[in-house]
């Protein structure tokens, strides 16, 4: 017993992983629209997307724990839709993720520009692209030391930008605060969350930590809480401190570039600060690739289709080849889709889908109504679905206009 206990992790462990799997480069991609599209507003947007992803993230950490098994998001939709609702749900899944990593590989473009202007974004992004996949293909993953430089890399802009934009916060950038209508507040909440996805990752820790049914909702707790506070100044400095007009004339202006406004004899720590968001989002993008094709590896294992199944035993499909697929799907979407708006909307539906599709799991069983626990479901279940409504509408707004 004390050596299966040795092996497990506690609550502190478990809190570091669970930041280091939501403190990401997205965040650095949304400030800019968010204050363009919602205004200084845009706070209390994010205040609803954390709220939201807090009460969604609670319901799936209990998915985990009633069905600890492969698949994931598969394993939890199965419980009441079957193996095809479990495989749509896998799918969308996927698919959102891929969409998040194509916005990133066009945020990568847009801040690559900055450094060299003559070069457009579109083949600076489409140069990141093509290399990133083919680190990938060659195996090369982060090592350990890789990983704390990535997080070091994601932490130093958000703290540093946060602490000079203070310096610089007038009230007067509030006003006004909701130019846009109390309507643009709940919409924006599909681009604030793209900011904290990442959070289910906490919940797989579930075979690993000491006394798990305690022990992961306080470390999802704390994750959330660290991650959102520090979201939460790193956001309300920038709208604090940069006028909105620059945000207005430019939604696709980059930080260093609000930055150099506030700022324009601080050069050299605006550059500094560029090229470490740059060197996150590529360690991001570098490490998403390969887990999306662990994702696309596991998703051919679960399938029932034989043909699948055995190109996977028979070593035809491996982790190289699903490499080259998902890095195939991220260039397609990147080469025909330029709309960076576009891509909050198909990461938010691709991702939220398979969170509703837990969370009904859940609804199914009586002993969760028993117990209480499905409040939290049924909390989480309907911000789910109001962002999820949100980003449909989006979709087909254009459609229908």
């Amino acid at each position: 017993m004390s050596l299966e206990k040795s092996n497990k992790i506690g609550v502190g462990t478990a809190t570091i992983i669970g930041m280091n799997a939501m403190i990401g480069a997205g965040i650095f991609g949304i400030t800019s629209l968010l204050a363009s599209k919602v205004g200084a507003a845009g706070i209390l947007t994010y205040l609803f997307a954390f709220f939201a992803v807090w009460f969604i993230a609670q319901s799936i950490a209990r998915a985990a724990y009633l069905w600890p098994e492969q698949g994931s998001f598969y394993t939890y939709t199965r419980q009441w839709g079957g193996h095809t609702m479990g495989l749509i749900a896998a799918s969308a899944y996927l698919l959102g993720f891929l969409f998040a990593m194509t916005l990133l590989c066009r945020i990568i473009g847009e801040y690559l520009h900055n450094l060299i202007p003559s070069v457009s974004a579109e083949v600076l992004g489409t140069i990141t692209l093509t290399v990133l996949i083919g680190l990938n293909m060659m195996g090369a993953v982060l090592s350990q030391i890789g990983q704390y430089i990535l997080i070091a890399c994601t932490l130093f802009p958000l703290i540093a930008t946060t602490f000079l934009c203070f310096t610089k916060m007038s009230p007067v950038n509030l006003n006004p605060f909701m130019p846009y209508g109390i309507i643009s507040v709940i919409e924006g909440t599909r681009v604030a969350i793209f900011g904290l996805f990442g959070f289910e990752s906490v919940t797989a820790l579930f075979n690993i930590v000491e006394k798990p049914e305690k022990n992961v909702p306080k470390a999802l707790l704390y994750a959330l809480c660290i991650v959102g506070i520090i979201y939460f100044f790193f956001i309300s400095s920038i709208i604090l401190a940069v006028p909105l007009t620059v945000f207005t004339s430019n939604p696709d202006a980059t930080i260093p570039q609000a930055l150099q406004f506030l700022f324009p004899d601080y050069t050299f720590i605006v550059h500094l600060i560029n090229f470490a968001i740059i060197s996150a989002m590529l360690g991001t993008v570098h490490s998403m690739i390969w887990a999306g094709s662990e994702l696309l590896l596991s998703f051919c294992t679960i399938t029932r289709s034989p043909r699948l199944q055995k190109l996977v035993k028979n070593g035809t499909i491996t982790q190289k080849t699903t490499v080259l697929a998902c890095g195939l799907i991220i260039f397609i979407c990147f080469k025909n889709i330029h709309n960076k708006d576009l891509f909050f909307t198909l990461t938010d539906i691709g991702l939220i889908f398979p969170y509703i599709t837990t969370m009904i799991a859940l609804l199914f069983q009586q002993a969760e109504w028993k117990s209480g626990q499905n409040i939290k479901t049924i909390l989480g279940l309907t911000t789910a679905c109001i962002i999820f409504g949100i980003s449909i509408h989006k979709l087909i707004e254009p459609m229908i206009l």
